[in-house]
């Protein structure tokens, strides 16, 4: 059974230092919500606020519409899958599954349907009688998240729980959660800074900073239309590039800006009259700058590094202002370090922020 859970003005604070700040979010019954952000933002702390493993200093959470912030955690209906597993090494697989269960007197024929039945879910069926020092690391955790759905709760909590396995065992363990929560339609809030996990799971992302929520979206929306300079920075592998802004104009598809050594771009950002482009930038994805074979003219960018990744090359380098910036070409790409190219970039991808690192909307076509 899942539950809406409703965060009001929630603040953490460890002495003097403030760490969450008035946080509020709603999270639908059955919504994937990933916390993404850089180390130290609060994340962890928020997720562990929800679990009761942290003390709340001023604000409200609700789960399900009961008020759960000032009871203990056992008592919350949630469950968290920690990043450790957090296994007793002395149990078999079906005792740590039935453990917690067992604890708060649910009958043994109850508590042999769902370990079972879980099991079967998480194909762990056949290790319940092994002990966890003869698990993998994947196999670990499925036991550390069967132990979360044998306690049918209302919310799961995800802490980093795919951070200490390889990078195979993390993308196949990554798809195996977004299945599992297609089956199980339950709420879960996900934590971690790994951006590629966050895009793959969420239906929504919470990006932190800052002692509080930066942006709210889908991942698509996160991506493309980044609220400030920050989130454009954090989310995209690699990050978006930045170039100052000498001048701006307005013109009736948005924005005309004047880059130095870069020219005038004519982009569909509508910036308000009061703008000002002292310390203003604009943000370009390096999807939406392209080499230039044919001879025509394009931006010289000295190339410093060239990435090879497979299906595409990321080659990193300066223009002649001295900025930097990030292109993206196929695969097979024939560009070489040391050499100079030519690039172009797309006008109508471009993103606008301000001194205070505020982005503004791209016009929304007729």
């Amino acid at each position: 059974m899942s539950a809406p859970i409703e965060i009001t003005n929630l603040t953490k604070r460890y002495g003097a230092v403030t760490v969450l700040s008035d946080i509020s979010l709603s999270i639908d019954a059955g919504e994937f919500v990933v916390f993404l952000g850089p180390s130290g933002c609060g994340k962890s702390t928020l997720l562990r606020m929800i679990a009761g493993l942290e003390a709340v200093d001023g604000g409200e959470i609700h789960l399900g519409g009961a008020r759960i912030d000032a009871l203990p955690p056992g008592q919350r209906g949630v469950a968290m899958v920690f990043q450790s597993y957090a296994l007793y090494p002395h149990m078999t697989v079906a005792q740590n599954m039935s453990f917690g269960l067992e604890n708060i007197g649910t009958g043994k024929a109850d508590i042999e349907r769902r370990v079972t039945e879980t099991a079967k879910v998480l194909e762990i069926d056949h290790l319940l009688d092994r002990k966890p020092a003869k698990l993998s690391g994947g196999q670990r955790q499925r036991v550390a998240i069967g132990r979360a759905i044998t306690k049918e709760p209302k919310a799961f909590l995800f802490d980093e729980p795919l951070s200490n396995l390889d990078a195979a065992l993390r993308g196949r363990t990554r798809l195996e959660l977004a299945q599992l929560h297609r089956r199980l339609g339950a709420t879960m809030i996900f934590v971690t800074h790994d951006q590629v996990e966050a895009m793959t799971l969420a239906d929504r992302i919470v990006i932190l900073n800052n002692q509080g929520i930066e942006q709210v979206g889908t991942p698509m929306d996160i991506y493309h239309r980044p609220v400030s300079k920050f989130v454009a920075g954090f989310v995209g592998s690699p990050a978006m590039s930045f170039l100052p802004i000498a001048a701006v104009t307005s013109s009736t598809g948005g924005t005309v800006v004047s880059v130095d050594a870069v020219g005038d771009i004519d982009t569909n950002v509508v910036v308000p009259e009061y703008f000002k482009p002292q310390g203003a930038e604009i943000g370009i994805r390096a999807e939406d700058a392209h080499v230039i074979r044919d001879g025509s003219n394009g931006l010289r960018l000295s190339v410093d590094v060239v990435e090879r990744l497979g299906e595409r090359t990321l080659i990193y380098g300066t223009l002649d202002n001295g900025s930097e910036i990030v292109v993206e070409d196929d695969g097979r790409s024939d560009v070489t370090t040391g050499t100079t190219i030519c690039v172009s970039i797309d006008a109508a991808s471009i993103h606008i922020f301000d001194a205070d690192g505020q982005a503004y909307p791209h016009k929304e076509p007729v």
